[in-house]
């Protein structure tokens, strides 16, 4: 899968996920890769794992101590760390809220590439890419992509909550029901 033009992107995600599972520190696997191992459309570009932000610095710590390349970049959400090339995001606060251990913990382990590890559910995952929408990053063809692959998995009606405060997200919903990927009836 990887070469020197594409980083190993699974690679750099079973190499992470093993190394937090050894910290200890709970973790997720969120994003496109989580909404892929959910049986959404594969990502191309970086691997998202949740942690709780008071676990943050010990997981940092941790990856670093584990020969990992951790860099803290100027947003103040995250850290980054690479692995033969391939970019894994870890993020303690999602769509400007602060990730708590509760959140990490909706999380439900799953099999992804061999490797048991929590994933979080459709609905935090489909409630997270349309809060991340806005007038800078409109572009809708994750969003609607990853919403009709997981749309049986999703609690729609909790998605419209959590995201009623986002004029992108009703849009996407709009659109998700006259496209009849979503009852009609769901999320209005």
């Amino acid at each position: 899968m990887g070469s020197e033009e594409t980083p190993d992107l699974r690679e750099a995600l079973k190499t992470v996920a093993v190394a937090l599972k050894r910290s200890g520190v709970p973790f997720a696997l969120m994003g496109g890769y989580a909404a892929w191992a959910r049986g959404g459309p594969e990502p191309d570009h970086d691997v998202d794992f949740l942690i709780a932000e008071e676990d943050s610095a010990a997981a940092a710590k941790f990856l670093a101590e584990e020969g990992l390349d951790v860099v803290e970049p100027p947003e103040d959400w995250l850290f980054k760390v690479f692995t033969n090339g391939a970019m894994v995001d870890v993020i303690f606060r999602d769509s400007d809220l602060t990730a708590g251990r509760d959140l990490v913990e909706r999380a439900t382990v799953m099999q992804v590439l061999s490797v048991d590890m929590p994933v979080m559910p459709a609905t935090e995952l489909v409630a997270s890419k349309l809060n991340a929408l806005d007038e800078h990053y409109c572009d809708l063809t994750m969003p609607l992509a990853v919403a009709r692959a997981l749309r049986e998995q999703v609690d729609w009606e909790r998605v419209e909550r959590d995201t009623s405060g986002n004029d992108f997200a009703a849009a996407v919903l709009y659109l998700l029901r006259r496209l009849g990927i979503i009852d009609r009836a769901a999320a209005t």
